[in-house]
């Protein structure tokens, strides 16, 4: 993500993938497709749906009227298919928490052969952290444990935390009420940049 977010597309990008949650979690495929009349939709995943919808209610008050409806609209179509298909539901949960996070190993390959790549890639890896750690929070709210996850997420941090420091929000400031310095901590985080 930029730093140049839009509301209106986080919102068609929301309501396009509640509407196709259903049919999504009964595939067995980790990443599935939005289509419709709005393009640059991202990857359909639990993940990327959940990350939207929450940021945009945290974020309601910046919302339009009708953009706050569709939000409502968006919700209750997650929020039916939640309990509907409990089971393969947090089957897409597990795996793609998992996914996302062994992915990430990719990056510190790339840093460790050449620390100057690790500016340029991320932004890609801060918003794949993000994720899981909202796909975690969701765990949390359905009482799901995962100790496996959670070393793997352990590991993970403590390799950001060696090649990041302290920086400026990484998205656009208006997200910032959405993602605590604290939980969100590598979103505030950046590779040193080196002459």
């Amino acid at each position: 993500m930029s730093t140049d977010y839009k509301f209106g597309q986080d919102i068609n990008q929301a309501v396009k993938m509640a509407e196709v949650l259903e049919g999504y979690v009964l595939t067995e495929h980790l990443y599935g497709y939005a289509t419709g009349l709005f393009t640059n939709l991202p990857s359909m995943t639990v993940g990327a749906l959940i990350l939207r919808l929450r940021r945009l209610d945290v974020l309601r008050d910046h919302l339009k009227d009708y953009q706050s409806k569709k939000l409502d609209i968006a919700i209750d179509d997650y929020m039916q298919v939640r309990t509907n298909w409990t089971y393969h539901y947090t089957k897409k949960i597990h795996k793609e928490s998992h996914s996302r996070i062994d992915a990430m190993k990719a990056f510190f390959y790339e840093c460790s052969d050449n620390i100057r790549n690790c500016i340029g890639i991320y932004k890609p890896e801060i918003m794949r952290r993000t994720i899981v750690q909202e796909l975690l929070r969701e765990m949390d709210a359905l009482g799901i444990n995962d100790d496996e996850l959670l070393d793997k997420i352990k590991g993970i941090d403590e390799k950001l935390q060696k090649i990041t420091e302290s920086a400026d929000f990484q998205w656009a400031d208006i997200l910032k009420p959405a993602y605590d310095s604290q939980e969100f901590w590598w979103l505030y985080h950046s590779p040193p940049d080196i002459p």
